[in-house]
């Protein structure tokens, strides 16, 4: 539709010239879709239908750059931990620490980051145990041990604090 309508002609007359020579040239043989029935007729009415299915088909999100982040830093701790190697974690944590602190130098839109690097050494010494603890079962008689996850980075030592401390509720008692 590079070409001008010429005058004295009407729109439609003009327009329908244009499909059936396209159909003639075959610009319409083999679309993508071609005999398949359209998708949604039978779903409600949706104003951003269209927005939904770009973002379904392009597995994107509707997230902040910020909210996004500090999910992708979530699923990286627990990759960490799901790791089968030191090397593994250290990897997985210089990817997601770069990132986040090059959001720190360079602010993103979105609410505030508040997400601060993973201490590499501290996670590290944390997957060491996880993987002492499963390397070898527990003898007979031992003190539970706190299966709740450690909050990433530098917030997990201050937050370790406010544990329970395996044995202190039996301490209490015996008082």
């Amino acid at each position: 539709m590079t070409e001008r309508k010429p005058a004295g002609v009407g729109f439609e007359g003009w327009i329908e010239r244009q499909i059936r020579e396209a159909q003639e040239r075959g610009e319409f043989d083999d679309l993508p879709g071609a005999g398949k029935p359209l998708g949604g007729l039978r779903e409600p009415h949706d104003e951003l239908w269209w927005v939904k299915d770009k973002l379904r088909r392009e597995e994107g999100t509707a997230l902040p750059p910020t909210l996004l982040l500090r999910k992708e830093a979530a699923a990286a701790r627990e990759a960490a931990g799901r790791a089968s190697s030191e090397a593994e974690v250290r990897r997985i944590l210089a990817g997601i620490n770069a990132r986040i602190e090059d959001a720190i130098r360079k602010p993103m839109s979105g609410p505030p980051l508040n997400l601060m690097p993973f201490d590499v050494e501290h996670v590290v010494g944390e997957w060491r145990e996880s993987a002492a603890r499963t390397a070898r079962p527990a003898p007979p008689g031992a003190a539970p041990v706190d299966e709740r996850p450690a909050a990433p980075g530098r917030l997990a030592g201050f937050l370790r604090r406010f544990r329970p401390a395996a044995g202190r509720a039996e301490r209490r008692e015996q008082a």
